[in-house]
This record gives C-alpha cells, structure tokens and sequence, in this order.
C-alpha cells in the first residue's frame, strides 16, 4: 500500500547489492512512495550483484562510484543531479565492509591498514559524501540523509570486530555534521540501528545466525525485517520528520533497551540443565 509520502522527491542511494540488501527494499519502497532517484555502488559490486535489475524495476539509472574517492563522488553527485534535473530531498548510505571480518582476524589482532579500510569504507564514506553534497550545494532544503548502523556501536557483541568501531564513527560523523547542515539548510541526518538481518555482509559476522535467534529471542517485538526498516527509512526521508535530526534510531524491535527476556532465559536454563546433566554423567 502506497501512501505517496516521497511524491516529487529526488534521491540518492547507495548500497543496494541485491534483493537481500537493505538498501535493496528501501529503494523498492521509495520507488513504490513516489520518489525518482539514481542508484550507486562499486563497479566490483555492481558486477557481483544485480543492481542493473534493481534499476530496471525503479525506472532509473545505476551509476558506478567508489564512495572512498571523492573524485568518483564528485562525478556521481553531477550526472545523478543532471539525470534527476535537480538536487536530492534524500540520501541512503548503505555501506559496510570489513576487511579484517572477511579474512576472520580478531580484534586482537587486527591488521591495521586493513582496519582502515574498514573505516573508510564504513564510515568515512559518509563524510565524503556529505561534503561532497555540501560543496556542490547538492541537497535541497529540508532534505534528510540516513545510514545504517547497527547497536555494537554502543555494545560489545562477540565475533563483530572492527565494524563496531566504524559504526560508532559513522554515528559520530552524523551528529557533527548534523549540526552543521542543520543549521545552514535545515537538512537533517540520522542513523538507524537496525536489528540483525541476512544480508550478504551481515553473514560474514562470526556466529551471525546464533546472533539473529539471540536477538530475536530478546525483542519484545522480535526481530525488524529488512522490509520493515525500509518502511521506517522512507517516513525518515518523508516530510513527516523534519525535526528529526543528529539521532540514532532504534529500529530493532525493542531489543536495544532489554536486560533480559524470558525467552532468552529460559534458552539460558536449558542451556544449564545440560550442562548439570553431562557434568553428573562425567563424574560416575
């Protein structure tokens, strides 16, 4: 059901590999919303995925860009201006890789140009595209920016590595520059902290599936499909939320303000059981 909430709207996203990836849905339903926009990502994940699809169906274009070098971003930012025949009301970031997490080195023994590039492409990304934005003036008034992030920003989970850290870069670099597009062109931007979701580079997360049943255990609402997220992220880029700057959003079903559920306890008890029970066993 369409609520013509981005009617008119102009877009940027970035991210959407294939029909696992958020970034996938929410162009599907900003689409779906009325919106026109150009859709980006690497040449290497362009070919791996299948975003010319993804295109096809959106009635746009894909153009290629490295959101690392600011000399792909500035050509990007000017042929999706000229192709939409004005600035962006929106920009997705959905970016997100870890070099380290691919090779399976712990945060104890990270390879630290690796860990750059893991920032760099994680977070500082969002830095480049949003200057780049800023001094070509490429956003409209009032127009909203998102990223996706995700809670080990704010909480040490096992097996997430480095990405937490970019993750809590990325939420530092919307709260400075927040303020400053805030205060010049009333633009605003947020992060959404999005439950678990199978995506391509979500499983290269250690233990990612006992992740999902975790979380989904421990959220009253269980976990937000990656559908659901896209319906929160177009009332982001909507008019509904022009005062809704410089935060980072929950959208995980509850789960960032649990201790503990009753599901994930009694898992817990099982859990003990067994173990009693084979402790007894060793011990005859």
């Amino acid at each position: 059901m369409s609520y013509n909430l981005l009617k008119g709207k102009r877009g940027l996203i970035f991210g959407a590999l294939n029909e696992k990836s958020i970034g996938w849905k929410i162009a599907e339903k900003a689409y779906e919303e009325g919106a026109s926009f150009v859709l980006t990502n690497t040449p290497v994940s362009m070919r791996l995925g299948q975003i010319n699809e993804l295109a096809e169906k959106c009635n746009t274009i894909v153009i290629p860009a490295d959101a690392t070098k600011v000399s792909d971003l500035d050509n990007l930012v000017e042929k999706a201006t000229n192709h939409l025949n004005g600035n962006f009301d929106f920009v997705l970031h959905s970016i997100g890789m870890s070099p380290n997490v691919r090779k399976g080195r712990t945060y104890d023994d990270l390879d630290y140009n690796l860990l750059s590039q893991t920032l760099d492409i994680s977070a500082i990304s969002l830095h480049k595209i949003l200057q780049t934005c800023r001094k070509r003036d490429a956003i409209n008034e009032w127009g909203s920016v998102v990223a996706l992030t995700y809670v080990a920003a704010q909480r040490t989970l096992y097996g997430y590595n480095d990405m937490a850290d970019a993750k809590a870069l990325l939420e530092s670099i919307v709260r400075s520059f927040g303020y400053i597009y805030g205060r010049e062109k009333n633009i605003r931007i947020n992060t959404v902290s999005q439950s678990p979701t199978v995506t391509t580079a979500g499983s290269g997360i250690m233990g990612f599936d006992n992740l999902m049943d975790f979380a989904d255990r421990m959220s009253p609402l269980g976990n937000a499909s990656a559908e659901e997220c896209a319906n929160y992220v177009v009332v982001l880029f909507s008019d509904l939320t022009r005062k809704v700057t410089m935060q980072n959003l929950y959208h995980d079903g509850g789960y960032s303000s649990m201790g503990m559920s009753f599901k994930a306890m009694n898992i817990y008890n099982e859990g003990l059981e067994y173990e009693d029970v084979k402790n007894d066993k060793s011990h005859k």
